[in-house]
């Protein structure tokens, strides 16, 4: 039983009328019955809400920064109309509104009430429970019950940079020779002969074929497909730092993680490498593996990565690089191209990456992209008081450490991406790219 602010008004006006009144005891005594008379009456007379029973329905996946809708079935089987408050309780990075509904469900029917979820985190958002207040005909005393009502939306990454893949997949065209600006000498699979114009590399001429028809043609050449990319996401505490501005409304005045921004561009190049032919596959890990995904068609790799990826949050923990490359290497027998989506710390690296990655880079081909941090660059500038002056030598240093870190991956072979956090989704594919029109991969 729950009584209502009604109720508290009416003791309060009893209260009054027992200061003022010449016999005091009585009117309490009378003013007491009364109320209790009113109240027991109408708590009888309130519908039922324990017999109530709840269906749910709608959407099981949204976008971070777009909004789905859930369903809520109330059907009443009992003899009474229950007319009241229900609240529909999510967690508080579900967004849902209106956090509360008037409720009037006749007897025998149900009732349909709509609730409106927009999520400011990734993962698997859940409804808590489903409290309802049924009040009596007078408003002085209401029945409550809370139920257990599940359902989860699992809020998947927005792959913001989906507006950069069409100027990709323009260039991807020009490499496979499908576009009027042919690329010449490029790749490494033989695709045609034509005649020779000037500018073509020499190396392509077909000499043989060129004596047959008693003009110089040239061999073209196409990139190599159905070769293997394997993004891994490193998962530990570098991961978790806050860099940027926060792209999606509401996710926090502090930035995105360095592991959503990864996230955006291993989905960009994981659909840039599907539509050039590759076979793409995904790993998570920090010291185990948190998701990952193999052996998905075309047509399903956006799916199963943004379905795998939703859930992942960065793990406080140093990241394990040997327990990485392990898996990487028993995952990827043959050579393929590593794309390493981790942050350039100095310290991590000598510790970690370095002293394993000669097994790696000599085996595959590997790219490291990174997240730099934009504060960065504007602590760097400052000049105006001492303590800038302070934080500008800090970041330097820092600066000047990340350069040393990318010098010593690159004279191990490794192909090194380090750009701010709009342009590391863009810079990325470009790198993929490049390698592809080298021949590389």
């Amino acid at each position: 039983m729950a009584l209502t602010g009604r109720t508290g008004l009416l003791a309060a006006l009893a209260a009054i009328v027992v200061l003022l009144a010449p016999e005091p005891g009585l009117v309490v005594l009378a003013a007491a019955l009364v109320l209790g008379v009113l109240v027991t009456a109408d708590l009888l007379l309130a519908g039922a809400v324990r017999g109530l029973r709840f269906q749910r329905d709608g959407e099981r996946r949204v976008r971070l920064g777009q909004s789905a809708t859930i369903g809520l079935v109330v059907d009443n089987p009992g003899g009474r109309r229950v007319r009241g408050v229900l609240r529909d309780a999510w967690q508080p990075s579900a967004g849902a509104a209106p956090r509360r509904v008037t409720l009037d469900v006749p007897a025998r029917e149900r009732r349909r009430l709509v609730t409106t979820l927009t999520p400011t985190r990734r993962g698997d958002r859940e409804a808590v429970a489903v409290t309802v207040r049924s009040v009596g005909p007078l408003g002085l005393a209401a029945r409550q019950r809370t139920f257990h009502v599940p359902w989860t939306v699992r809020v998947l990454p927005p792959f913001l940079s989906r507006r950069h893949l069409p100027a990709r997949l323009a260039r991807l065209r020009e490499l496979d020779g499908r576009h009027p600006a042919l690329v010449r000498g490029q790749g490494t699979e033989f695709d045609s002969l034509r005649e020779y114009v000037v500018g073509d590399d020499v190396r392509s001429i077909d000499w043989r074929a060129s004596a047959r028809r008693s003009d110089v043609v040239v061999r073209t050449w196409r990139p190599e497909r159905d070769r293997r990319v394997l993004i891994v996401l490193d998962t530990g505490r570098t991961s978790a730092g806050r860099v940027g501005d926060a792209p999606v409304p509401g996710s926090g005045p502090s930035g995105w993680p360095r592991l959503d921004w990864s996230m955006d561009a291993a989905l960009l190049l994981a659909a840039l490498a599907a539509r050039a032919g590759d076979r793409v596959d995904f790993l998570a890990y920090d010291r185990v593996v948190r998701a990952q995904v193999s052996g998905a068609s075309r047509t399903e790799l956006l799916s199963s990565l943004v379905n795998s990826m939703a859930p992942i949050e960065a793990e406080l923990v140093e990241a394990d690089a040997a327990g990485m490359v392990a898996a990487v290497l028993s995952r990827a027998r043959r050579r393929c191209l590593v794309v390493l989506l981790t942050d350039l710390n100095a310290t991590a690296m000598e510790e970690g990456l370095l002293p394993v990655l000669p097994s790696l880079s000599s085996r595959h081909m590997v790219v490291v992209a990174s997240v730099a941090d934009p504060r960065v660059a504007g602590m760097a500038a400052g000049r105006g008081t001492a303590e800038a002056v302070y934080d500008a030598a800090a970041a330097e240093r820092l600066r000047g450490e990340r350069r040393a870190i990318t010098a010593v991956l690159r004279r191990h072979g490794v192909e090194v991406v380090d750009a701010l956090p709009e342009d590391v989704a863009p810079a990325l594919a470009d790198a993929y790219l490049a390698l592809k029109a080298a021949g590389r991969l």
